[in-house]
């Protein structure tokens, strides 16, 4: 019975390759995309803020102003006087500001990539721990039917007075191990459907029928680090915010040159009146004094800044795809080592036969199955930690 059992599992073990997403893991994905009520949040946050930006770029508000002026010693009439006049900045300023609010709302489109990346690869572990639990549950519910077995044998055995009481206890004690067993994996499959429950806005996930399938060998350190650069979001802030500072350092040039302004005023006194346009400029004197040098000094903090936190991405990199190179040979003995193993299968026969007592065969036998739930551990480490390296494709 364990040799099918043992082989089944082993036919479908996930490869320790890249692994591609099923249709039924890709709408999962999809549906938490759309539901994840911080996701939601962000773009909230980032149409208020897009909003915000625009309004450092509209013009300054129109002025009127008006003078009546009929006290005082004067023979004429009474003066009257009022003016309608627009200030506005240099119309290339206007330009340069609105190329630093496209700036700023690529940033804040690839802070929003990065925090639904970060969710949907959690949602991607959670599944992964899903998948990890289901196979314990079907193995763990088969030892409990061994174990089951070679309790009812034992209490016959008992029962016609062949063994002693302290024997029937250890198989019963070994029996309800099982069961609690099984009991605190469903608990752990609840808690990890009730984890995605929670990433998909509290609405449920269907995951029957889910899977990660199988693909190809991963790909190489630098040919995937090549991809991370072009579509990892985290990388994509840190060159969004050096373009943000290169436009700031534009803008300020241009706001060295004059406000203008333009009107229409009217004068008038005794019957007699004078209109006409207006115009003037305010040179930059003072205001303007250091602005530029401050935001060429941001530039060359953002590009330092940029070239250390690559490099420190590109380490972290580097440690998560040598740690699954390692992870990836451990597992590939341990899979070697189980394939077409069936140690249970023969210790329990060697037990039936009265080769081994219950407790050396109990010994032996929880040997193969502390080692066979630590080769499941080290797959669902390797799977998720993959996971992580191909988190820029989510």
């Amino acid at each position: 019975m364990y040799r099918y059992i043992v082989s089944a599992i082993c036919g479908i073990l996930i490869s320790i390759g890249s692994f591609a997403q099923s249709p039924g893991v890709k709408g999962v994905l999809d549906e938490i995309s759309r539901n994840n009520r911080q996701l939601k949040a962000y773009q909230s946050y980032m149409a208020s803020q897009t909003l915000s930006n625009k309004t450092d770029n509209n013009l300054q508000d129109p002025e009127v102003s008006a003078f009546y002026l009929p006290f005082g010693e004067h023979e004429t009439g009474n003066y009257s006087e009022y003016q309608i006049s627009q200030r506005f900045e240099f119309p290339s300023v206007y330009s340069a500001r609105s190329k630093r609010i496209e700036r700023q709302k690529e940033l804040l489109e690839f802070e929003y990539n990065a925090v639904r990346q970060e969710v949907l690869l959690n949602a991607k572990k959670q599944l992964l721990e899903l998948q990890i639990l289901q196979k314990r549950k079907k193995l763990e519910q088969e030892r409990v039917e061994q174990a089951k077995e070679v309790y009812d044998q034992i209490r016959r055995l008992f029962e016609a007075e062949q063994i002693g009481i302290l024997e029937l206890n250890k198989s019963k004690i070994a029996w309800l191990q099982e069961q609690f067993e099984i009991d605190q994996i469903n608990i752990q499959i609840r808690n990890t459907l009730l984890n995605l429950q929670k990433l998909n806005g509290g609405n449920a996930v269907n995951t029957d029928q889910i899977q990660l399938m199988e693909d190809s060998e991963l790909a190489t350190m630098q040919r995937l680090w090549e991809e991370k650069l072009s579509a990892d979001a985290e990388v994509q802030q840190l060159t969004a915010r050096e373009a943000l500072a290169e436009q700031q350092v534009k803008l300020e040039k241009n706001k060295i040159l004059p406000n203008l302004s333009i009107g229409y005023n009217y004068q008038g006194v005794n019957s007699n009146n004078y209109s006409g346009f207006l115009g003037g400029l305010s040179i930059p004197l003072w205001n303007s004094n250091n602005k530029v040098k401050a935001a060429k000094a941001n530039l060359e903090f953002t590009q330092a800044n940029t070239g250390a936190e690559t490099a420190e991405l590109y380490t972290r990199f580097q440690e998560n795809y040598q740690q699954y190179q390692l992870l990836k040979r451990k597992f590939e003995e341990y899979e070697e080592t189980f394939k077409d193993l069936n140690s249970e299968e023969l210790l329990f026969k060697a037990y039936e036969l009265g080769e081994l007592s219950f407790l050396d065969y109990y010994r032996e036998v929880e040997f193969y199955r502390q080692a066979y739930n630590k080769k499941l551990e080290m797959e669902k480490e390797l799977l998720q930690l993959k996971a992580t390296l191909l988190k820029h494709q989510l």
